[in-house]
């Protein structure tokens, strides 16, 4: 695993209880700038499934905040769901865990048996209910260029990137990113999620765009997301008896391997 060996001893739980652990953020599109670069502003960026021991599932121990782990410890941010709330978050589109299960294979850190088993049937997370939550996504970064504190590990940088080009340069990257992907999916019921298109987004990440060339970018991606939603291939909703099965396919592999 490529995660700090130092990181894992305290949290010593990830690495028995992960089935599934890759990168994301900009490591896994092909847009890290690293630290040495005086305008880097980015994390390392991972995102992992977990399935606990029995007792998390029979008794009253709960992981984390609703399923929910997250850790950050110097340039690390890593966030990990309990098997049950990653299938949650997968039936309903969220961006961020879908593409776990379409990243470039150098970028996944472990895959299990059961890990593997949801990369095999990723296909039934495909619908076209996905266009809501990669537009509301997007959105969200489109309100954050020019409204949002600068907090985190990276604060302090990339608020000085927003003095010095009047907007959050790292939101808008990822609201053209982000939509250009949903466009994708509801097209082909795939993510490209290592981006060929790299380059222009680390333009626009280093503040080589204007905001109103943003603007004009995010309006014209917005009527390309409309009409792949009216001719997308994909089913309308998902198929929750299927998932639900292999979620407890799923669980079953984990226990298994322990």
């Amino acid at each position: 695993m490529g995660i700090d060996k130092d990181l894992l001893r305290q949290h010593d739980y990830m690495e028995p209880w992960s089935i599934l652990l890759g990168y994301r953020g900009s490591i896994s599109h092909g847009m890290f700038v690293p630290s040495s670069d005086p305008n880097s502003i980015d994390d390392k960026d991972v995102l992992g499934i977990v399935v606990p021991p029995l007792e998390y599932y029979c008794g009253l121990s709960e992981f984390g905040s609703r399923g929910t782990r997250e850790i950050k410890q110097g340039v690390w941010d890593i966030v990990l769901y309990e098997l049950r709330k990653a299938i949650r978050l997968l039936s309903q589109g969220n961006p961020n865990i879908l593409s776990l299960l379409w990243l470039h294979e150098t970028h996944y850190l472990k895959v299990t048996p059961a890990g593997q088993y949801i990369l095999d049937n990723r296909s039934i997370f495909a619908g076209k209910h996905v266009y809501n939550s990669y537009v509301g996504y997007a959105k969200g970064q489109l309100h954050r260029m020019t409204h949002s504190a600068c907090q985190g590990y990276m604060g302090a940088k990339r608020k000085t990137l927003v003095e010095k080009f009047g907007y959050d340069t790292k939101n808008a990257a990822h609201l053209v990113r982000i939509m250009r992907m949903g466009i994708e999916f509801l097209s082909t019921g795939e993510l490209q999620v290592l981006r060929p298109d790299a380059q222009e987004l680390l333009e626009i990440k280093r503040g080589e765009w204007t905001l109103d060339r943003v603007h004009e970018k995010a309006d014209q991606l917005f009527a390309r997301a409309e009409e792949a939603l009216i001719r997308s291939p994909l089913p309308m909703d998902v198929d929750r008896e299927k998932i639900n099965k292999l979620c407890v396919t799923v669980y079953e592999l984990a226990r298994e391997g322990n």
